[in-house]
């Protein structure tokens, strides 16, 4: 059990990794550099993790987890930076540096999906929850809730005057509201789970055999 709770948490730190290295390279290649001058247009894991939400967090969750029957494991990694004023169009390219990072963990996803069709079930069958973390991780990520890349994306795509009136509210109380979804408050189970699980079962159905 505990080999493979610390192979779950060296999958995410992976899987983290490679979704701020995306966010990186989107900004890098819009025509802001912030992310390299900062060292964070890396794969290196090491430039990216955070270690209460990249290790700590996710750890804990695991172990509790596995007590409790909670099913929902979360982490982060070091935000990576980048600033609005060397892009050309900040709101659409803002939402294209967001929507990077999990589609990273997609693409990361389906390639370790294709490897799994040509490996031996005995190694495979270690392979497979790199997918599912990656699937979590960019599902996770897509919800529209302050501060995850979703409240990006959307912002990005909103009609301009709704766009802003969206961030005054996920800036006011969008640590609240995600709070309040990743938590499970009123039972065993988070209130996010209910939104991710159909995702996560649909991806999880096509990629893994």
């Amino acid at each position: 059990m505990l080999i493979y709770v610390l192979l779950l948490v060296t999958y995410l730190i992976i899987s983290i990794g490679i979704h701020e290295f995306a966010h990186a390279f989107a900004a890098d290649r819009l025509g802001d550099p912030t992310a390299r001058v900062a060292g964070r247009l890396t794969l290196n894991p090491l430039a990216h993790i955070d270690p209460i939400g990249s290790v700590i967090l996710p750890l804990g969750l695991l172990l509790f987890s596995a007590v409790s029957g909670v099913n929902f494991v979360f982490g982060w990694g070091k935000p990576t930076p980048f600033d609005p004023y060397n892009l050309k169009n900040p709101r659409r390219d803002a939402a294209i540096i967001s929507i990077a990072g999990p589609i990273s963990n997609i693409l990361l996803a389906i390639a370790v999906s294709i490897l799994v069709r040509f490996t031996p079930y005995v190694f495979s069958v270690f392979l497979i929850p790199l997918i599912t973390t990656n699937i979590g991780l960019a599902i996770f990520n897509l919800i529209p809730v302050g501060p995850l890349d979703g409240q990006k994306i959307l912002f990005g795509i909103l009609p301009r005057d709704l766009a802003y009136e969206f961030q005054a509210i996920m800036n006011r109380y969008g640590v609240l509201i995600l709070i309040f979804l990743i938590f499970p408050i009123f039972g065993n189970e988070a209130p996010i789970s209910s939104i991710m699980t159909p995702a996560i079962k649909f991806l999880s159905h096509l990629l893994i055999p």
